[in-house]
């Protein structure tokens, strides 16, 4: 456990604390990127604070991610682009329309659905976004939609990219805390369906407001019947997720092994079909060691970043201030989610786990709050960032792929951020929706 290796020398913050931080803020401006900036400030704050030998950090860098787990970061990644190479991924939105085509705003409710089928074998948002966008947003605005709150919507529901299992998130944090990725995806299962629904629901009240799209009338018989061509059509593109779910949460995969298995049926079963090629091995390996390139970087700079956070007292002192403004529990879980959520709006998810859980796990002990529950209340709130500027990376995907504005796309995102936060809320402050599925030794 990363934290737990992290004695502090002192609460009291000074220019080792806060000239870092600064530094830090002024490179991320200058649009230097997150990496480089993690980097020079958390160099800058181990020189001027002594709490370890600058030498240190190179050999930080490397075993901070000499890890087994990590491994299935880019596995998963691999996973994900090689689905959209063989055209699995369009099985799964055929599918996801046949199940909603009996609603109203059935095909936007059917794009949620797809980007949470996606979420639950690549475990990358930004992938989703991309990978979805590309198929439903034309379709969504030949639907009725406005083409922003098109964007907006498969935004929104491709936050479940790092919220439903399995997640790159939660390998991460699992890392950091010492926690198993396998127990952090069992948990996940409720919360991130839980995410899943609020933003169906979001979108059906939407529709029923403005009427963007009609649909709904239709049998029951021909609702079967459609439902039986799409499954009979595409049922083989969901052994990948069957085998991811089945050999983690049985306990015969890990998830390390559960990724590559998924990366070999994906490329087999693209090959059996005639979808791909050799020849698009390098284009698909490049594409994703360009996503894998931009987070274990980061991983790697946040690390001894992290380290000298602790070594100065910074979690202490968060724990000092805040439970000096107040003692109760609920008050406490409220200033850390406003401070995830704040984090997540202007910086990417794996700093933020990797700089924050070490400092916020101290105070969650601190009011007795479950381990797991509090990494689900941890990579839920900073999901929502996905889709709230500035940064909001899903936002600034679909706007590269619509050339729509990213203030009118996240305008129309609102709603979403509202029903997700009320979801979030109810994960940290009822403990047993990330419990119920944990063997009783996690309760």
């Amino acid at each position: 456990m990363l934290w737990q290796h992290m004695q502090p020398q002192t609460i009291e913050l000074g220019w080792d604390f806060y000239g870092p931080v600064l530094l830090f803020v002024l490179l991320v401006a200058l649009a230097v990127p997150v990496w480089a900036a993690i980097g020079a400030a958390a160099s800058l704050m181990l020189v001027w604070s002594g709490a370890l030998p600058l030498s240190l950090v190179g050999e930080k860098l490397f075993s901070g991610i000499d890890a087994f787990a990590l491994t299935a970061v880019p596995l998963f990644i691999l996973t994900g682009d090689a689905l959209v190479r063989t055209g699995l991924s369009r099985k799964f939105l055929d599918v996801a329309e046949a199940l909603t085509q009996f609603a109203k705003g059935g095909f936007g409710s059917a794009t949620v659905l797809v980007c949470g089928m996606f979420a639950a074998i690549s475990g990358s948002d930004a992938a989703g976004a991309a990978a979805v966008g590309r198929m439903t947003i034309d379709r969504l605005v030949e639907s009725g939609y406005p083409r922003p709150y098109a964007c907006a919507l498969v935004a929104a529901g491709a936050c479940t990219g790092i919220l439903i299992p399995p997640s790159i998130a939660y390998i991460i944090i699992g890392l950091v805390l010492g926690i198993s990725a396998s127990t952090l995806f069992l948990a996940a299962v409720i919360p991130g369906l839980a995410i899943l629904v609020s933003i169906l629901a979001t979108n059906i009240i939407m529709n029923r407001l403005y009427g963007w799209e009609g649909g709904g009338n239709i049998s029951m018989n021909e609702y079967f019947s459609r439902l039986w061509v799409a499954i009979k059509s595409g049922w083989y593109a969901f052994i990948v997720p069957v085998i991811i779910f089945y050999g983690i949460f049985s306990g015969r995969l890990t998830p390390t092994e559960a990724g590559a298995t998924a990366v070999v049926v994906t490329i087999v079963m693209g090959f059996i079909l005639g979808t791909l090629r050799f020849s698009d091995f390098p284009a698909m390996l490049v594409s994703s060691a360009k996503v894998n390139g931009v987070i274990i970087p980061i991983i790697a700079f946040s690390i001894p970043l992290a380290e000298a956070l602790a070594i100065i007292g910074v979690p202490q002192g968060f724990v000092a201030v805040a439970t000096g403004i107040s003692d109760e529990p609920w008050v406490l879980i409220m200033m850390m989610i406003l401070v995830l959520i704040a984090a997540g709006c202007v910086m990417e998810t794996t700093p933020n786990i990797v700089i924050l859980a070490p400092i916020l796990k101290p105070l969650a002990d601190n009011i007795g709050m479950n381990e797991i529950q509090f990494c689900i209340m941890m990579i839920t709130a900073l999901g929502v960032g996905f889709i709230t500027p500035p940064l909001g990376l899903n936002l600034f995907v679909v706007s590269g792929l619509t050339g729509e504005s990213i203030l009118k796309i996240a305008a129309r995102a609102v709603p979403f951020v509202l029903f997700m936060l009320a979801v979030t809320l109810l994960i940290a402050y009822v403990p047993a929706i990330s419990t119920t599925l944990l063997p009783e030794i996690y309760k």
